[in-house]
């Protein structure tokens, strides 16, 4: 459960609101007006990881669209076979490299 504060109280005793904010977030109003929100430096963490996670998700689920859209239907070759051919064309390099 949140507290809610005025501006002037919250300015005046901001110890107190620390430590209000490590239990639950502190919500400051300026003329009873929701202002800012404050939260412990834990709270805060949890919320860049969940939010840096859900870009990420993001992302891939948008790499993932325009894979498909490029590849028009045609299948990925299999990830085997292009190791295997990587390697033949190294072992290759490193033979001629060696005469």
């Amino acid at each position: 459960m949140y507290k809610t504060i005025s501006a002037t109280k919250a300015r005046i005793n901001f110890g107190q609101v620390m430590k209000q904010a490590k239990i639950a977030p502190v919500i400051v109003e300026r003329d009873g007006k929701a202002e800012v929100v404050v939260i412990s430096k834990k709270t805060y963490d949890q919320l860049i990881v969940a939010n840096t996670q859900a870009n990420l998700q993001k992302r891939l689920e948008n790499l993932h669209s325009q894979i498909r859209l490029e590849l028009k239907g045609r299948k990925l070759p299999d990830v085997a076979e292009i190791i295997r051919q990587g390697r033949a064309e190294r072992d290759e390099q490193l033979f001629n490299n060696l005469h």
